[in-house]
């Protein structure tokens, strides 16, 4: 009977052990998490069955997600990149195009300086920010905005250098070939998205093999880039979405081969979702019939009044301060009345779209212009047509957040979430605060919350 006794607590305490060694440290510095962009997933599409992503429905079935997910405005690539990672809307952390909008002076047009600092771009605290001040590791592979970041241990850039420092180590290890880098550069040589994608997932997988950070971004491209050009919803999206899903497998199954799957939470997220388009409207032909904007073909070299367009929105500009009050109630007005235009809303109400006023960011415009259904905006200003037919552009994004066909996925399994919880709704500005939360961190003053319906309790974690 004494011998019975002693086998059973020793089979017990052997269990125990076996169990504390296969539960995940507690130490942040032992957790792991990777949040994914799929650029362009419209929740929409997410609900469609029949869309072919297994690996993705295995990661929601396993974990949590939601129906629908609110973006922020303008409902654009970097803009909602940095929403991710701060909680904040654009009009505190300042990204308001995919790079800083430069003004380069009285009577002319405004340009993108698309590779700015992040420092000079950004104007909020960052996940990595956070992360890296408190002893944390972060990686990043083709994330946006974060162009010389210095609180981001290993980055393999959206234009990655044969100098660099995880190029140098995947093409030493025969991962990739220099070749390869030359092929992911602008200009003539750049190869297909689908090629891109591919290579910044080997990027995410080596940095995760090799260097094991508790944060890691990783962003793919070809569905943003499938859906631009046949539209949400064509075959071909069927089949971008489908190719996205391969490669987050490929990176899940790499986290699972290095041992380090439950220490690990995976966030899978987009940056907005995505409208069809048959008209473009073209403001800066606006501006040149009524004598505000002048220049040769479709470039605008000197002007009253420019229009920076963003697909589904559009900024107007009034680049010359002495005529801004004169200008702005005739620009309302000629806006107003043009074909495919929604809404004209004034700049100075920024902050009911969560974004600036033209006097807190440079980059906001006096006006917003919204289109309806089926247009959209394009800065060209060749020609006499305001609106044209779209022509190898058939779906697009920048619409207000408020239209549920800008709504994106959301998608956390893993590591300390609950199995099975399905949202109605969330925000993407809960997603920074959430990934704070599940890595010991605080985000200062964000404005989203903690998605603690989702998480597993301290208590039985």
């Amino acid at each position: 009977m004494k011998f019975c006794f002693l086998l059973v607590i020793s089979i017990i305490i052997v269990r125990t052990l076996t169990s504390c060694s296969k539960s995940p440290s507690a130490d942040p510095k032992d957790q792991h998490v990777i949040l994914i962009s799929l650029d362009g997933f419209p929740a929409w599409l997410w609900n469609d069955e029949s869309l072919q992503i297994p690996n993705l429905r295995r990661l929601a079935a396993e974990g949590a997600s939601t129906k629908a997910m609110t973006v922020s405005n303008p409902s654009i690539t970097w803009i909602n990149h940095t929403t991710l990672v701060t909680g904040v809307e654009p009009r505190k952390h300042g990204v308001l195009f995919n790079g800083l909008l430069v003004r380069q002076g009285d009577n002319k047009p405004p340009k993108i300086e698309q590779w700015a600092d992040k420092t000079r771009l950004v104007h909020a605290p960052t996940l990595y920010d956070v992360a890296h001040d408190a002893g944390l590791t972060t990686a990043e592979s083709d994330w946006v905005a974060v162009t010389k970041a210095k609180t981001i241990d290993w980055s393999f850039a959206e234009l990655p250098e044969l100098e660099g420092k995880v190029e140098k180590e995947m093409i030493a290890a025969g991962e990739i070939k220099p070749e390869h880098i030359t092929w992911m550069q602008l200009g003539p040589q750049r190869k297909s998205v689908t090629f891109l994608d591919n290579m910044w997932t080997k990027a995410a997988i080596h940095i995760f093999k090799t260097h094991k950070p508790n944060l890691l971004l990783y962003h793919t491209l070809n569905t943003d880039s499938t859906h631009h050009t046949y539209g949400p919803g064509s075959s071909a999206s069927y089949t971008a979405l489908a190719y996205a899903d391969r490669l987050v497998g490929d990176l899940v199954k790499a986290v699972e081969d290095s041992g380090l799957r439950d220490s690990t939470t995976f966030i899978i997220a987009t940056d907005h979702g995505f409208k069809k388009v048959s008209k473009i409207i073209l403001p800066n032909v606006e501006l040149k019939k009524a004598g505000l904007a002048q220049g040769l073909g479709p470039t605008i070299t000197t002007c009253d009044a420019y229009s920076m367009t963003q697909g589904g929105m559009a900024f107007v500009y009034v680049t010359n301060p002495a005529r801004k009050a004169e200008l702005l109630p005739k620009l309302k007005e000629m806006f107003a009345k043009v074909e495919g235009v929604d809404r004209v809303i004034d700049g100075t109400d920024g902050h009911t779209l969560g974004m600036p006023t033209p006097e807190e960011n440079q980059g906001m415009g006096d006006l917003v212009l919204y289109p309806k259904a089926g247009y959209a905006f394009k800065n060209d200003a060749g020609g006499d047509a305001t609106v044209t037919p779209s022509v190898n552009y058939a779906g697009t994004h920048g619409y207000p957040n408020t239209d549920p066909e800008l709504d994106g996925i959301f998608i956390a399994s893993g590591r300390g979430i609950k199995k099975g919880i399905v949202l109605d709704r969330m925000a993407n500005l809960d997603v920074a605060p959430t990934i704070a939360k599940l890595m010991g961190l605080q985000l200062p003053n964000p404005d989203g919350r903690v998605l603690e319906e989702i998480l597993i309790s301290a208590d039985k974690k």
